[in-house]
């Protein structure tokens, strides 16, 4: 048997790749050995279909027929998840209860098939969020294990010590952070009010796993997760035998302030598995929303309108979306250049053949009210399983094209004929990639006037498609040594050293808790890191992470950028983890020094949240010229619900303007446009680059830009390149007190 959990113990190979591949097809004895769960009741709100009235979502949506339609159809997905879906479903459970049934060994029984027998029942409770049930039969098998252990080979007994530590560790996060969660709940370092006031879970777990370590005191895995259950019970570092101890000068790391997470306080702390977010203003008064999603088939996607002030009000019912259930992933575009924001819903990731489902295209009617046109405009006639997608005018028409990168299926180029219509035309244009794609992002590497496409894959090599300029494309990734990381997810282009420039980054995704824990104990790690490729004036790309500081093995999923500081220098925040339960990591916060390093300030500035991260947005919400940030966090499994994350920045005193464009001859959206400001900060002349787009491929922020001057009071000079015609717009003498500038291509 192949398993998660067995792929997370090392590092992942193209072999493993096609093993998880295999699994995300739904065989249901594939399901990981060390599955544990989450509760799904408690104080945070639950993001479920039954958590809004439905019934008057589908009466006022009459009118809508494409939209009605649209419902049916998730309806459908809703009620076949129960017998077929992979990670949601009942089946594995039930197959995993009638094999202990039918063994007709009695509980206390020491025998070793009923030991393995429990221990798959316990795993698949623990998916569902069934606590009780699963505790009691780890407890069952904790006690005969010691019975039977000289009939059971020394890794199979391991394994079987390390699902139960992770069972009760989760027991404490359910009954502590779950349940009644504070901004400091599973936020590394764990102190103060993240320490657990129920105790029984963690004291179990960090018992069970110094039993693990007593016998393989290398199992670096246990060793992390022993420091953990320690922190949560107040007892970190002294608490820890020595040998086994992470020095606590790991979580200090560099200097930074500390952002709160105030989710809770803001009523955004809404509970769901993994999803996506957009940050933008989709009511057309300037404040910046919040969409987000949850991939559970019951899921319903939500609506958060901002006052101005960021302070939010849950419309979702208003906005006409009840019954749009599921989607991994967001992102937004005014499609048909009416001047309102319209929002793609990306479904099936991970499922294989499973996932073939109907991404949702949703027409923002005016004001954020929303209508899904998907059947109408022609993206439903083929859905494959998918979590990424991308919005570029890429034959400069003036009309947003659409590239949806697919897991295992060819992937799908969508032209927009400019009359409410799309058209694959991915096969001739020669960018079907035809591998398992996790990321996707436009931009014009080599400044030629046609825009560019970058591929991340999933255990195959990346491609970077350039643009021949006459609707073709050719892959170039080989000749220009931008292929890996050979497992990689989050993926885009950027200007971290503001030298008018594009670099890329593109994550690496080794799905080991390992490679995460060795850093830690200064130990080798086996995966491969996160790549950072530095734009060169040829064309070309050179590899700087190393060389830059960008070395934290983190598994990144979700993943974004943005300015926290208003130094003009991009940030980025990596949002970790994999499905397995035993994926207890940091989400990892990333400072830019200048253009010239980055810094990890994780610890410092409270970003290490242990839960697992997905949609990442950075945006200006409150409209005081500071960068907050929100993460979707939440796992795969039901009995892994998170609630969502908002960090909020204490300020630093820098400058900055923010800036909302609007195409005429380019899209109305402006994406692809590139803005320059040049000032002088303490008497030396800067210059600060951005190009107009949603930022990282799991996450999205405003397509308003928001650019950070540092202590520059004076803007010299704006310049904007509108895509469709490479026409130039020049403001001067701008001033840099956060202001709202609003411009318009030339006619």
């Amino acid at each position: 048997m192949f398993s998660i959990r067995f792929l997370a113990r090392r590092r992942m190979t193209a072999h493993d790749a096609t093993a998880w591949r295999r699994v995300a097809r739904g065989l249901p004895a594939l399901l990981p050995l060390v599955i544990v769960g989450l509760a799904v009741s408690g104080c945070g709100r639950d993001r479920s279909a039954r958590s809004v009235d439905s019934d008057s979502g589908r009466a006022e949506s009459t009118a809508r027929p494409a939209h009605d339609r649209m419902l049916a159809v998730l309806e459908q997905y809703r009620t076949a998840t129960a017998d077929t879906d992979p990670f949601l479903g009942r089946r594995p459970l039930e197959l995993a209860q009638r094999r202990l049934a039918e063994l007709g060994l009695p509980a206390g029984v020491a025998h070793r098939q009923r030991v393995e027998a429990v221990l798959a029942v316990a795993e698949q409770e623990l998916r569902l969020g069934m606590v009780e049930q699963a505790i009691e039969h780890l407890a069952e098998v904790r006690q005969t294990l010691p019975k039977i252990v000289d009939r059971m080979p020394p890794q199979r007994w391991e394994e079987a010590m390390f699902q139960i530590g992770v069972g009760y560790l989760r027991l404490a996060e359910t009954e502590n952070c779950v349940h009644c969660q504070t901004g400091e709940s599973c936020v590394l370092p764990i102190r103060g009010g993240g320490i657990h006031g129920h105790q029984t879970g963690s004291s179990e777990a960090a018992a069970v796993l110094a039993e693990l370590l007593a016998r393989n005191p290398d199992h670096l895995a246990a060793r992390w997760l022993l420091n953990i259950a320690r922190m949560t019970l107040g007892e970190y570092p002294e608490g820890v035998p020595e040998e086994y101890r992470i020095d606590p000068s790991k979580f200090a790391g560099a200097p930074f302030p500390r952002f709160d997470n105030v989710a809770s306080e803001l009523s955004l702390a809404t509970r769901s598995l993994s999803g996506g977010v957009i940050a933008d203003d989709f009511t057309g008064n300037g404040a910046i929303d919040l969409v987000v999603s949850n991939w559970d088939t019951s899921g319903q996607l939500r609506f958060f309108v901002n006052d101005g002030l960021g302070k939010f009000t849950d419309r979702t019912e208003e906005s006409g979306l009840i019954g749009i259930f599921g989607g991994l992933n967001l992102v937004q575009a005014d499609y048909d250049n009416d001047g309102h924001l319209d929002v793609l819903v990306l479904r099936g990731a991970w499922k294989g053949p499973l996932g073939k489902q109907v991404n949702s295209l949703l027409r923002n009617e005016g004001g954020g009210r929303f209508t899904d046109v998907t059947f109408d405009v022609g993206l439903a006639d083929v859905g494959y399983p998918t979590q990424t997608a991308a919005w570029y005018d890429f034959n400069n028409d003036g009309h947003l094209d659409l590239y949806i990168g697919n897991e295992d299926y060819p992937s799908q180029l969508f032209l927009n004929d400019g009359n409410g219509r799309f058209h694959d035309i991915a096969a001739t244009a020669g960018v079907t990639n035809d591998r398992y794609a996790k990321a996707v992002t436009w931009g014009d590497f080599d400044q030629d006037g046609h825009v560019d496409l970058y591929v991340s894959n999933y255990g195959a090599a990346n491609r970077l498609y350039r643009n021949n300029g006459n609707g073709t494309f050719t892959d170039v990734a080989a000749e220009l040594d931008v292929t890996g990381p050979e497992n990689s997810f989050a993926a885009w282009f950027w200007d971290f050293n503001n030298d008018g420039l594009l670099d890329l980054f593109v994550g690496s995704y080794n799905m080991s808790i390992e490679d995460v824990a060795a850093q830690y104990f200064d130990r080798p790690v086996a995966g491969q890191r996160d790549r950072l490729y530095q734009g060169l004036p040829d064309g070309g790309f050179r590899d700087v992470a190393v060389e830059l500081g960008v070395t934290t093995i983190s598994d990144p999923m979700g993943a974004n950028f943005g300015d926290l500081d208003l130094d003009g220098y991009l940030d980025f925040y990596l949002g970790t983890g994999y499905p397995a339960y035993e994926s207890l990591m940091p989400n990892v916060m990333y400072q830019n020094v200048g253009g010239e390093r980055f810094r990890d300030v994780t610890m410092a500035g409270g970003f290490g949240h242990l839960q697992k991260g997905h949609g990442v947005a950075f945006a200006d919400f409150r409209g005081v010229g500071e960068t907050d940030v929100f993460i979707e966090l939440g796992g795969a499994y039901p009995g892994d619900a998170f609630t969502d994350g908002y960090f909020l920045n204490p300020g630093f005193g820098n400058r900055s303007i923010r800036i909302r464009l609007q195409g005429t001859h380019s899209n109305r959206s402006a994406i692809g446009a590139k803005i320059r400001l040049d000032f002088h900060e303490q008497g030396e002349s800067r210059s600060v680059y951005r190009w107009v787009n949603s930022g990282g491929s799991f996450g999205a922020n405003p397509l308003i830009a928001h650019l950070g001057v540092g202590q520059a009071e004076l803007i010299d000079r704006i310049e904007i390149t509108w895509p469709a015609t490479g026409a130039t717009t020049e403001l001067t003498a701008v001033e840099a007190n956060g202001q709202l500038l609003e411009i318009e291509e030339p006619r």
